[in-house]
C-alpha cells in the first residue's frame, strides 16, 4: 500500500493512520491487527487495560521499535520517518531529566535537539514554561522539583519546537486534582492551536472530559472507536426511588426500558429524558410514591467495562507484560 501524498500542495488525510499493525515478541502477540485513524487537530484518547498493547502501539508510531507486520503513517509519512519525528512531541510515562539543570537550561537543551533556531528559543521557552505553570521556577534546578512539577517539566519538554502531534502517556499520573485540571486546560489550549494530541491514559474521567474521539483496545485490537456519544450509545439511564410499587407499576416501568430492581431503587435503561415526565405521571396514577428521580447518561467507564466484559476471550490471551 502506498503512503499518502505528502507534497506541500496536499495536506495529509490523517495525523495518524494504522492498517493491520502487528507486533509479536517471540510467543507473545502485543498488537494483533491494530487499525485506526486520528484526525488532524483532535484530542484522541487511547484506552485499554494493562497489557492491551497501548505502549507497544506508541513505540511503533514513534519508530522506537519495528512492527512484525502491517503499516502505519504519522503526519503522512511512514512511522519512524525522521522528517515526521521532528514534528512530534512525546511525554513518556516514565522519564528522568538531569537534576543539575534548571528548567530553562533543560528546555534550551531540547530546543537545540529539536532544531529550534537560537533566536527563537528564549521566547519559546518562556511561553512553554508559562503554559505548564512553571514560569516562576524557570531558574530552579530540576532536582528541587516535586513529583507533580517533574510531570509538568516533562510536559514542557514534549511541547518544545511546537510540534504538530503530541503523544502524552499518562500525563496526569503524578498530579493532584488541581494539577489534573491544569493539564486538561493545557490539552484544550493545544487543541485551539491545531495540535493533535494522542492521549494514552487509564483515567477514564480525564479522557471523557477532553477527548474528541476515543479508541478502546484489548488484546492488541481496537474493540470500539468513536466520539463519546457514539461509544456510550446515548443509552440514557434513570434511577427512581419509589414506594407502593405494585404489579401494574412494574409492568409500566418495563414498557419504558430495561428494568433493574435493587433495594427500593428502580433503574430504567434506554429511557429518553423527554419521556421521564410521562413515566412519572403514569406511576403517580398507579398509586406509587415518588421519592427521587435521577436521570443520567451511561458513562465512558460503564461502556468501557461493558466492552471488556464482552471480550473476555480476547482478554485471556492478553500479553503478560504491561504493553
Amino acid at each position: 500500500m502506498a503512503a499518502p501524498e505528502t507534497s506541500g500542495a496536499v495536506r495529509e488525510s490523517y495525523a495518524i493512520r494504522t492498517v493491520d499493525l502487528v507486533k509479536r515478541y517471540r510467543t507473545t502477540t502485543a498488537l494483533d491487527g491494530l487499525t485506526m485513524t486520528v484526525g488532524h487537530g483532535e484530542v484522541f484518547g487511547f484506552l485499554g487495560p494493562n497489557g492491551a498493547g497501548k505502549t507497544t502501539a506508541v513505540k511503533l508510531l514513534l519508530g522506537l521499535t519495528r512492527p512484525t507486520a502491517g503499516e502505519a503513517w504519522v503526519l503522512g509519512r511512514p512511522m519512524g520517518d525522521r522528517i515526521a519525528r521532528r514534528r512530534v512531541g512525546y511525554l513518556p510515562e516514565l522519564f528522568r531529566y538531569q537534576d543539575w539543570l534548571t528548567a530553562r537550561e533543560l528546555l534550551a537543551l531540547h530546543c537545540d535537539l529539536a532544531g529550534v533556531p537560537r533566536a527563537e528559543q528564549p521566547a519559546q521557552i518562556t511561553d512553554t514554561l508559562e503554559l505548564v505553570g512553571l514560569a516562576r521556577r524557570a531558574r530552579d534546578r530540576i532536582g528541587t522539583f516535586s513529583k507533580g512539577m517533574q510531570q509538568r517539566i516533562g510536559l514542557a519538554v514534549s511541547l518544545v519546537g511546537r510540534p504538530d502531534l503530541v503523544f502524552l502517556d499518562e500525563p496526569t499520573s503524578a498530579l493532584d486534582p488541581v494539577g489534573r485540571h491544569d493539564v486538561r486546560e493545557i490539552i484544550r489550549t493545544l487543541r485551539t492551536r491545531g495540535t493533535t494530541v494522542f492521549l494514552n491514559s487509564h483515567l477514564l474521567t480525564e479522557v471523557e472530559q477532553v477527548c474528541d474521539r476515543v479508541a478502546i483496545i484489548d488484546a492488541g485490537r481496537v474493540i470500539a472507536m468513536g466520539t463519546m456519544d457514539e461509544l456510550r450509545g446515548r443509552r440514557d439511564v434513570v434511577r427512581l426511588r419509589l414506594g407502593g410499587v405494585g404489579p401494574g407499576a412494574l409492568e409500566t416501568l418495563r414498557r419504558y426500558g430495561d428494568l433493574e430492581i435493587e433495594s427500593g431503587s428502580y433503574t430504567v435503561t434506554g429511557l429518553m429524558p423527554a419521556r421521564v415526565p410521562a413515566l412519572v405521571t403514569e406511576l403517580v396514577g398507579l398509586g406509587c410514591e415518588i421519592f427521587a428521580v435521577e436521570p443520567r447518561s451511561q458513562t465512558l467507564e460503564d461502556r468501557f467495562l461493558e466492552l471488556l466484559g464482552g471480550s473476555n476471550g480476547a482478554a485471556e490471551n492478553r500479553p503478560p507484560h504491561p504493553a
